[in-house]
């Protein structure tokens, strides 16, 4: 990805040529946009109607009792049906994607009209499915009906509730403390306070909250591409339509929506002077989910300017620290529960994942060291931490080593090493790369044919990862029923995707290592 984009603001007149080409240009800046909207607005409505069927419903859900619901959730025909509209809905929204960015001969006005406009196609019906792909909505559930009650979530999991069985939430979180921040605390109080419980109203409610922070990703994407030279209409279309943005943040209804759009908005206040608004924006997003702590270390960077001595930096560093955990602290005075959510960092989610790199090498070690009578298990748990100290140190030297002109992308960066370093890696994980990626460079080379290649296995992973198939569906205890529609759903979407790679005449170039005919210019 581009080395040359910078942090600070670039004149305006510099992108002058870039952002805005000539009014005799706009005309033919996008060839007919109108057939991939179609196409994914279609594969939209395919995950709304596919949802129906296969989507995550709470027990106590009256969706339930509907009878369109029942033939769909308990008739073999029903599931199956939903099976197959998932798993082609979603992998048309990639091809339209990609279809969108071919369509594009110029990134000006008239390609972030067509971004725009796919984001809203493709995004508003997803405001309508049943949870897909993830069921942390109804963790948020439980987590806000603690608040309510006045149970100190950080010490609690929901099993401290009557009936939590019913919230529809993932085992895991039984027991396990909140991982997250004060802000989104109140927010989850917040909405089972208004809904008094009832999951389809609280679950639109945080469908909103999800849907301001992709609407501040929409607003702070562009802006900071344009501050590193990048332009900006390009960056959108790489982030606000990407189908795993989409698809994470409303259909999954994932609180990292409002985490990352807090956070890019906050960098973009501190990379253009404005550091105490700044710095409030990054802390709030800190005060959804903590893992943005790392954008300090930075931020103080930015802070102390260009050139800055070492002693100039640690005393930044310090103001940064001061003011962000200053905020935080004074926010948890007001709930009372101090930072406990440090307790809960670790609580939920798997040890570890196949395709995470770090876990593949301890699974690896793990079945070796079994085979010959050890404990391979406990080699392995070895690994994972030496994967957190080769992720501290990464982190670290980012942190202290690097040019001050591309402070923005040793944070990308860094925040990159979080991610691949860990023994799990999930869907949304990735999500928090892609708009930092995208406003610091992603070159139209073998870096963007990388993130196509990305997304496509991540939404072939989401379309079979989680269906909630009904138990009657099941056999026994052997929950043959799910590893059939599993199976079938990574199958349609594996075949879809290798359909777009090898053989659809117009995606297929997209994928290759050359391109015959050059590439576009990004700019």
């Amino acid at each position: 990805m581009d080395d040359d984009h910078m942090t600070v603001p670039v004149p305006a007149a510099q992108l002058a040529g870039t952002a805005k080409p000539s009014a005799g240009a706009v005309a033919s800046e996008v060839d007919n946009a109108r057939s991939p909207l179609i196409a994914g607005f279609v594969g939209s409505m395919f995950l709304v109607f596919g949802s129906l069927g296969v989507g995550w419903l709470a027990p106590v859900s009256e969706l339930r009792r509907l009878p369109l619901f029942i033939w769909m959730r308990t008739e073999g025909v029903g599931v199956a049906l939903s099976i197959v509209l998932l798993a082609i809905g979603g992998m048309l929204l990639v091809r339209a994607w990609l279809r969108l960015g071919q369509r594009v001969r110029v990134w000006g006005l008239e390609a972030r009209k067509a971004t725009l406009q796919a984001v809203a196609a493709w995004g508003l019906p997803m405001m309508f499915t049943v949870p897909l792909f993830s069921r942390d909505v109804y963790a948020y559930i439980g987590q806000g009906r603690l608040m309510v009650e006045g149970i100190n979530p950080y010490e609690n999991g929901i099993s401290a509730l009557p009936n939590y069985f019913q919230l529809g939430a993932d085992k895991m979180w039984t027991e396990a403390p909140v991982p997250y921040g004060q802000l989104f605390l109140w927010i989850e109080q917040l909405v089972v306070w208004v809904t008094n419980v009832q999951p389809e109203a609280s679950i639109m409610l945080f469908r909103l909250v999800a849907a301001a922070g992709v609407i501040l990703c929409i607003i702070y994407v562009p802006k900071l591409a344009e501050l590193h030279g990048v332009n900006p209409h390009r960056a959108l279309w790489l982030t606000a339509a990407n189908p795993l943005f989409l698809t994470n943040f409303i259909a999954s209804v994932h609180n990292d929506a409002l985490m990352i759009g807090l956070a890019l908005a906050g960098l973009y206040y501190c990379a253009t002077r404005r550091v105490i608004r700044g710095l409030v924006l990054v802390t709030l997003s800190i005060s959804v989910k903590p893992i943005t702590v790392v954008f300090l270390p930075f931020i103080g960077l930015l802070w102390a300017g260009k050139d800055a001595s070492w002693p100039r930096k640690f005393l930044y560093w310090f103001l940064t620290a001061a003011l962000s955990f200053g905020l935080l602290y004074a926010l948890s005075l007001v709930n009372g529960f101090g930072f406990g959510w440090i307790n809960g960092l670790s609580a939920p989610g798997s040890v570890w994942i196949w395709y995470a790199p770090v876990g593949l090498i301890g699974m690896v070690v793990a079945v070796i060291f079994n085979a010959f009578g050890l404990d391979g298990w406990a080699l392995a748990k070895l690994v994972y931490d030496a994967g957190k100290v080769l992720m501290v140190a990464a982190v670290a030297w980012l942190i202290f080593r690097g040019d001050y002109d591309r402070l923005m992308r040793r944070l990308t960066l860094a925040f990159a090493a979080i991610v691949l370093l860990a023994p799990m890696i999930q869907s949304w994980y990735v999500v928090w790369l892609i708009p930092l990626f995208a406003v610091t460079g992603i070159r139209n080379d073998w870096q963007v044919k990388a993130l196509y290649f990305i997304v496509s296995f991540f939404m072939v992973y989401a379309i079979s990862d989680q269906l909630d198939v009904f138990p009657y569906l099941q056999s026994e205890d052997l929950g043959l029923a799910i590893i059939l529609a599993r199976c079938a759903a990574a199958l349609i979407g594996l075949l879809f995707a290798i359909y777009l790679i090898f053989v659809d005449p117009k995606t297929k170039s997209l994928f290759r290592v050359r391109d015959e005919a050059g590439l576009r210019p990004i700019i």
